[in-house]
């Protein structure tokens, strides 16, 4: 028989669960200076957007600076603001995939003539999928410049693209996502492209 706090538990994890937000892969590459002995997750940061970002001043790359922020401190970084040791350089690129308008139905022609005689064809297809759904592809920049002499220390850039309109495509959970698959494993292997479910 289960105990009061048990039934409590497992309600309040199934509950949690149904909050799980799925999302597809991200692809992240990355490189860095660890073969020329660069440290890395020590010292002070700030964050910055970067000056050529899509996303100028403003309030819409709030939750990427906020969760390179967070994947900073976890890394082993201290915040620190405008005294700080690196700049965390962040770019942000949001491009919405709209799938071209075709008529669903498709007419070929084609013939041949031969020494046994001469032939045509006429073929008709019709499409009966419907039209695909338009997609957002999302894109995170990160690099960690020293402030003593403008340096890059590490970039690092992570795709991912979900249907538009999903919670996926929303600027909170995407960040997350692409932030937390950006740093998995820093500083990672220089010049290695990978996929993070």
């Amino acid at each position: 028989m289960m105990t009061r706090t048990q039934l409590l538990s497992l309600t309040s994890l199934m509950i949690l669960s149904g909050c799980v937000v799925p999302t597809g892969p991200v692809e992240v590459t990355r490189f860095n200076r660890a073969a020329e002995g660069v440290a890395y997750g020590t010292g002070s940061f700030a964050v910055a957007v970067a000056g050529d970002s899509d996303m100028g001043p403003g309030l819409a790359p709030s939750p990427y600076l906020a969760a390179v922020a967070r994947e900073m401190q976890r890394v082993g970084y201290t915040e620190r603001g405008i005294d700080s040791e690196v700049t965390a350089e962040v770019r942000v690129s949001v491009t919405n995939i709209g799938r071209e308008q075709r008529s669903p139905v498709s007419v070929g022609v084609g013939g041949s003539t031969g020494s046994f005689g001469s032939g045509i064809g006429l073929g008709v297809g019709i499409n009966l999928g419907g039209a695909a759904s338009p997609q957002v592809n999302t894109m995170l920049a990160v690099r960690i410049i020293r402030r003593s002499d403008n340096l890059v220390l590490w970039e690092g850039k992570a795709t991912q693209t979900a249907k538009a309109g999903s919670p996926a495509a929303q600027p909170g959970i995407a960040a997350s996502k692409l932030a937390e698959a950006l740093f998995k494993g820093f500083p990672g292997v220089s010049g290695e492209s990978i996929r993070v479910p």
